[in-house]
């Protein structure tokens, strides 16, 4: 059954057919909470809030859009706001949590672990983004939306989606950069003689 149709279902009255909205969208919606917070408990926090929003608000959906589109787009404003709660809070780096939904594809321990590592790197970059930066790397790169379902769902314009998608990619590339520059830093330091 489509999303809209469920929809309707819900909005005449069946409220128990919303269980099926949310099983089919809760791994998204979660993984574009985490993603842009880089915390299970927040992520999970906003999971449920998202969900209870989209029920609340229900009627305000337009069938002419993507559900997932109307849905993600929630999920990312309470993320954002939920980062500008905590904007002067720095996160610890053992707090951000390895990415233990990664499924057991039955590769071996060592590619698991170094795979684990990568996606870690990968978050702990995306969380040196600004949140508007985030939002619009994530709904890309993710969830492949185009610039246009970007734009609907941050309230911006294409043009301002391009723009900030290049200037978030510059700034990935720069704290790779400096990343890799500190690393090999600590090579050449450990290679040096001991006396």
């Amino acid at each position: 059954m489509s999303d809209a149709a469920l929809v309707e279902l819900v909005l005449t009255g069946d409220q128990d057919v919303f269980a099926v909205l949310v099983e089919r969208y809760k791994d998204a919606v979660q993984n574009l909470a985490y993603r842009m917070l880089g915390n299970v408990t927040e992520a999970e926090d906003v999971t449920q809030e998202t969900f209870v929003r989209a029920y609340t608000q229900l009627g305000t959906y337009k069938p002419m859009h993507k559900f997932s589109t109307w849905l993600l787009s929630i999920a990312s404003h309470l993320a954002i706001d939920q980062l500008r709660r905590r904007r002067f809070l720095a996160l610890p780096l053992e707090d951000i949590p390895f990415l233990e939904w990664m499924p057991d594809l039955g590769i071996s321990p060592e590619q698991s672990a170094l795979q684990g590592e990568q996606q870690d790197e990968i978050q702990l970059y995306l969380q040196k983004l600004p949140s508007k930066y985030r939002a619009v790397i994530v709904l890309r790169y993710w969830y492949d939306f185009s610039y246009e379902e970007i734009a609907n769902t941050l309230k911006l314009t294409p043009a301002l989606v391009k723009a900030r998608l290049h200037r978030a990619r510059e700034l990935l590339a720069r704290y790779m950069q400096q990343n890799a520059t500190s690393e090999n830093e600590e090579v050449q330091v450990d290679a040096l003689p001991r006396r």
